[in-house]
């Protein structure tokens, strides 16, 4: 079969595609064809070995796909040949607290993942992708989809009323605004970009701020929420934003921190924390229990995952290189070849769908 390799930390270019036997299923495991896969920020720290010290090469990357069940192992029942399934992210949390463990599963680092024609997993670490979603669509739930789920329902209780501030467009985040809005919450969005922050409005964003027009922005959120501030933000920054979130959020209010997308290490003043009484969680994505709520909500609530581009399996390089341009609105999502020509024919392929 073909996959793709990392087989060193210089960056993109060491992508490679590589021949690999296919891979056998053995007693309890499923071979799946890989239809399609989606980008994480965390695929592009892996690529350029900023993600663990410790990474071992080579490795198939990425934590995210989805494909059909061809073959099935002995002892196999949660699944069958034909099913259309997503692999989840930690591939030993099932459901309960995530442990040392359990974390040693993720798919893509130190596990291989999905980047590849075929992939084997074990039938416990798979969900079965809701019928009303296509492969392209279900391919940005595992990561993305069930990071935000756990930050505002698993973990936050989120509810109607609540105000949530998102720091910026990307796949979290804009998942983030699709299950607050289900929620009746009100939200608020960030964006460098008018034009992003106007397609936000349109999926429901109830206040949108240019942080390049609007370098205070965390005094706005203040006067946006009558001097309160929020009862939640999610925060991907960093350390880059994390001190002026302490500064948005209400007193005994939530920070869910997700990414690190504006650096690590600078030094975080804790005293907001203390006097606000606030509680500022980390989230690692979430289990298979998580994973399954968030799909029998989105169906329920007919959520169609936003996707900014797709790109064809040869084109695994240009892909990372569009999501760290940082232009994408959404997901950035890889098909296999037979899916991508589908695309290609009507004109969705390689090309801004959202």
């Amino acid at each position: 079969m073909k996959a793709y390799e990392i087989q060193s930390n210089a960056g993109i270019d060491a992508l490679t595609l590589v021949d690999r036997p296919e891979p056998k299923p053995t007693a309890g495991q499923v071979l799946i064809q890989v239809k399609a896969t989606s980008l994480n920020y965390r695929d592009l720290l892996i690529a350029e070995g900023a993600y663990d010290a410790k990474q071992k090469y080579p490795v198939i990357p990425v934590c995210d796909g989805v494909g059909e069940v061809v073959t099935v192992g002995e002892g196999v029942t949660r699944v069958k040949i034909g099913d259309r399934v997503a692999g989840t992210f930690f591939q030993d949390w099932i459901y309960g607290s995530l442990t040392r463990e359990k974390m040693k599963s993720a798919l893509g680092s130190g596990n291989d993942g999905m980047l590849a024609e075929y992939a084997v997993l074990h039938q416990d670490d798979l969900v079965i992708l809701p019928d009303y979603l296509s492969d392209i669509e279900g391919a940005t739930l595992p990561c993305a989809g069930v990071t935000a789920w756990q930050a505002l329902v698993t973990e936050g209780n989120i509810r109607a009323g609540d105000s949530v501030l998102l720091l910026g467009t990307g796949g979290v985040s804009i998942f983030a605004l699709q299950f607050a809005k289900i929620h009746g919450a009100r939200a608020i969005i960030t964006s460098s970009s008018d034009d992003k922050l106007a397609r936000a409005r349109q999926l429901g964003a109830d206040e949108t701020i240019n942080y390049k027009t609007t370098p205070d922005w965390e005094k706005q959120v203040y006067q946006l929420t009558n001097r309160i501030g929020v009862d939640h933000v999610v925060e991907v920054g960093g350390a880059g934003t994390l001190p002026k979130s302490l500064q948005a959020v209400r007193i005994g209010g939530r920070i869910s921190l997700i990414g690190v997308l504006s650096g690590r290490g600078n030094q975080i003043d804790p005293s907001p924390i203390l006097f606000k009484n606030l509680t500022v969680q980390g989230i690692e994505v979430g289990s298979r229990e998580m994973f399954e709520a968030m799909n029998q909500a989105m169906q329920q609530h007919q959520i169609k995952p936003i996707i900014d581009r797709v790109f064809s399996f040869t084109e695994a390089r240009e892909a990372y290189h569009y999501l760290k341009s940082a232009a994408h609105f959404g997901k950035v999502v890889i098909s296999n070849d037979a899916l991508y020509e589908t695309l290609r024919e009507r004109g969705l392929a390689n090309a801004t769908l959202t």
